[in-house]
């Protein structure tokens, strides 16, 4: 009998990354508004919400281990409550002389708390479904997550100019604590494991079994990790430092001509979810390199453009529809690694790999910002000698992926 999707746990998983994923993006969208007007510098907010990844990379292992060693519906249900908790602290302590420390405070919390809910989240997924199944699903929760970041900002900015920080504060806790309560009624098959040796001495044996795991057992997750990371890097560095320079700087236009191009990578991340869950079944080893090429082909027009004798508007649209391919084909493959690591790692281990992924991209994200920032900066006359090259890199890239996965996939 073919197992449905959308089952009740998977439901209330779907109803909880809902209501929290959108409390999320309307509380950060306020939080750096209230930033920039007190502090007129839209700087401070960022160099606080770099800061407060670093507690994210360097306990997302700890939270895979705790995702492992724990019922995984218990800590959804306390780590989305102690995040509705601490919102709530803090917009009481709001009171005007020591708002940035209280924000500061609260983002670092927020990125402890998330890099234990991660990994769990991640974990649940492939223990309420199986098979194809759990293709679609994370293609379910890549949709809501996009949906969610295509409507929360609109919706939080619109409420944030209407009534002020406090009630978008409140009503973000609102929607931590309904995420709470939908996970209350999950059910999740658990058997308590007993053990007699201290916490750290638990903690090197967790990491030492998960290492072996993948560089020796199953080397083809582990690989997985490694193209995740490799398009990370390059998709990243386009569209986080690319696209908002290309647009503001090189071709002047402005701040609704970002805002549309925004919107309309959403969209894309959305096309590349459905797509991902209608073509599950012809989503395979296979297709890896063709998807990975395909990110460098889609880029090539962009870069290309920027040769010709076009106007600024021919030029955004170009780039726009190139970026927006970029992001449907990462969006596919992002969907697939993650199925392929969830479907192929061990129940015991899936939570400690899946904070391993987590990581990595963390680690990686910020490098590839760093690295095309300053490629772009110093090309900034010439930004085909940018785009064009790294076009045919990841062309190559994908081209390389066909050897590079040989024989550890099943066809």
């Amino acid at each position: 009998m073919t197992q449905k999707l959308f089952t009740p746990n998977f439901i209330l998983l779907i109803l909880g990354q809902l209501t929290s994923l959108f409390g999320n993006f309307i509380l950060k969208l306020a939080l750096s508004m209230y930033v920039l007007d007190i502090t007129g510098s839209a700087a401070v907010f960022a160099g606080i919400l770099s800061l407060a990844t670093i507690p994210t990379i360097l306990l997302s292992p700890l939270g895979g281990i705790l995702a492992d060693r724990l019922n995984r519906r218990n800590v959804m249900v306390a780590l989305d409550s102690l995040t509705g908790f601490f919102v709530l602290c803090a917009a009481l302590l709001l009171t005007g002389d020591t708002d940035l420390p209280v924000i500061s405070a609260l983002l670092i919390l927020l990125s402890i708390l998330g890099a234990f809910e991660t990994p769990t989240v991640q974990a649940c997924i492939p223990t309420m479904l199986a098979g194809d199944n759990i293709l679609k699903g994370n293609a379910v929760v890549n949709q809501i997550a996009s949906l969610s970041y295509l409507t929360a900002p609109m919706l939080g900015g619109i409420f944030y100019a209407a009534f002020g920080l406090h009630p978008v504060m409140f009503a973000s806790v609102g929607c931590f604590f309904a995420t709470a309560l939908f996970e209350c009624f999950i059910r999740l098959p658990y058997e308590r494991t007993s053990h007699q040796k201290g916490i750290l001495s638990l903690i090197r044996k967790d990491f030492t079994e998960s290492m072996h795991y993948l560089f020796k057992e199953q080397t083809s997750v582990a690989k997985m990790l490694f193209l995740t990371a490799v398009s990370r890097f390059f998709v990243m560095g386009i569209l986080m430092v690319g696209l908002p320079f290309l647009v503001r700087t090189v071709l002047s236009l402005n701040a609704r001509y970002y805002g549309a191009a925004e919107s309309t990578l959403a969209v894309a991340t959305i096309i590349g979810s459905v797509m991902a869950g209608l073509f599950s079944t012809k989503v395979n080893a296979r297709t890896i390199p063709a998807l990975l090429a395909s990110l460098g082909v889609f880029l090539l027009p962009a870069g290309a453009v920027f040769l010709l004798p076009v106007g600024a508007l021919v030029k955004y649209g170009v780039t726009l529809l190139s970026l927006s391919g970029m992001q449907i084909a990462i969006s596919i493959f992002s969907i697939y690694a993650v199925s392929v690591i969830q479907l192929r790692t061990p129940n015991h281990l899936i939570g400690k790999v899946m904070a391993y992924t987590s990581a990595v991209t963390l680690c990686v994200q910020p490098l590839g910002q760093m690295v095309y920032g300053f490629l772009f900066d110093r090309f900034r006359d010439t930004v085909s000698l940018v785009l064009l090259p790294t076009g045919f890199i990841v062309c190559g890239i994908g081209g390389l992926t066909a050897v590079f996965l040989r024989m550890c996939f099943d066809p």
